[in-house]
């Protein structure tokens, strides 16, 4: 993880820690940075942002920056992240950055940057960038005339990527009832027209966006409502979003969650039957649910685990030629479709093996057989990361959890990739002693580290 760019680009509370200055600069490195890349030929950047007050803030900023080293900026507006990954692709663009800060709440904005291949930049690149805006590595050109970059704005952008999401699967959705929950975010200008688009009878929830709303009380880190919805509405199912879409959490047509070591689960099960799950395997993260290893070992597939973020599952993917991967949190990646985890996609997919089975929704979800497992996010002092992997007294305590649970149990502590916080995770078979294990690991995070 670098100084500016962490797990899932550079994030921080929009206009103090990211701010208008640090997005310019940004701007002005990556512009630099892509036109050594082409051999000095001009850029050409797409930009896309989720529905945050700051967004269309930081988005003058990235522009400028952009604009002021050369580089043309085609604007697409309020989109799904993965819209931003396939607009690059499909239109030859160099670059791709999305404003968003996923699911956090609504004072946060990032920055998360797409190569022209549709992926993630890779950290040598992300490093570059770093070193120009933070250390002034290189001097950046101040062009003039008819140097300066051009700005447009792509008005079609939203029909582009619904078209290519809904040719995903070769089946209607006629019949099927669903409910989406939008978090007021991307989604909430892309779900609508997708799943109408696909025959479905849809009721749509928090897609009604107003700058502050993302996120709040609404969308996957908040599912509870959605259950609600489904059982209270006879629903075969329901998806919930983030703020930028590129993660889905399901609830199958009883009101249960359906997270993603379930939909990983199904999605493999199906595709393995339809032989093209590529290289018989699933690729995971460290995160993933012990029952989900074994689902994997009784059917035949393996499993493939990473470090916790969806680009190191994305980087074992492309490595091995698997298709197939994904985190707990409901980023799954179907890379036949898509560069990065996508939302609506994976619910879509999900939707279209119900229509092809005729089955209901939770006749799928008893697949994996999950044990218990926590987790608990501590919030850290400014230093708290940094100073984990040397805390002598949390490392005791996890030795002491770890004999106390042998073979029938793990515990995993990281800090958090894009917030200020060190999760705690538990598991194992006693779903009370593991939870009373993660309460008194977090204390310790919180006297030593917090």
């Amino acid at each position: 993880m670098g100084r500016l760019f962490g797990t899932d680009g550079a994030r921080g509370v929009a206009n103090t820690e990211l701010t208008c200055e640090l997005a310019m600069q940004i701007g002005r490195a990556a512009a630099l940075v892509l036109s050594e890349d082409n051999g000095g030929r001009r850029p050409v950047v797409m930009i896309g942002m989720d529905t945050r007050a700051s967004g269309a803030m930081l988005e003058g900023a990235l522009t400028a920056g952009l604009c002021s080293v050369g580089a043309d900026v085609l604007l697409l507006g309020v989109v799904p992240t993965p819209a931003v990954a396939y607009m690059v692709v499909k239109h030859g663009a160099d670059a791709g950055i999305m404003i968003s800060a996923s699911h956090n709440p609504c004072e946060y904005n990032g920055i998360k940057i797409f190569a022209s291949t549709g992926y993630k930049l890779p950290d040598a690149v992300e490093n570059q960038i770093e070193a120009i805006v933070l250390d002034q590595a290189e001097e950046i050109p101040v062009p003039v005339g008819s140097g300066v970059g051009m700005v447009r704005r792509v008005e079609d952008a939203v029909d582009e990527y619904v078209t290519h999401v809904a040719e995903t699967i070769d089946v209607r959705l006629d019949g099927l009832r669903l409910t989406l929950d939008c978090a007021n975010g991307s989604a909430s200008v892309t779900a609508a027209k997708l799943f109408h688009r696909l025959g479905a009878d849809v009721q749509i929830h928090s897609a009604q966006p107003d700058g502050v709303n993302i996120n709040d009380n609404c969308g996957s880190t908040h599912i509870g409502n959605l259950q609600k919805i489904v059982r209270e509405g006879s629903f075969d199912a329901g998806f919930a979003f983030d703020g930028d879409a590129d993660r889905c959490l399901a609830v199958d047509n009883n009101g249960d969650l359906v997270d993603g070591d379930y939909i990983l689960a199904l999605m493999a099960e199906d595709m393995k039957e339809r032989g093209v799950l590529a290289g018989n395997a699933v690729v995971g993260t460290i995160l993933t649910n012990m029952g989900f290893h074994r689902f994997c070992a009784e059917r035949g597939m393996d499993f493939v685990a990473t470090k916790v973020g969806d680009r190191y599952v994305l980087e074992e993917m492309l490595k091995k030629g698997y298709n197939l991967g994904g985190e707990q949190s409901g980023h799954v990646i179907f890379l036949d479709h898509c560069t990065t985890g996508d939302g609506q996609l994976t619910a879509v997919q999900i939707s279209g093996l119900l229509a092809r089975s005729g089955k209901k929704f939770s006749e799928f979800t008893g697949l994996v057989k999950p044990l218990p497992q926590t987790m608990v996010n501590v919030r850290v002092a400014a230093d708290g990361k940094a100073r984990m992997d040397s805390c002598e007294e949390l490392k005791n305590a996890v030795k002491a959890a770890e004999d106390e649970l042998g073979n029938n149990g793990r515990v995993l502590i990281r800090p958090s990739g894009t917030e200020p916080l060190i999760r705690v995770m538990t598991e194992g078979v006693d779903k009370d002693q593991i939870f009373r294990m993660a309460d008194e690991l977090a204390e310790v995070v919180r006297t030593y580290l917090g």
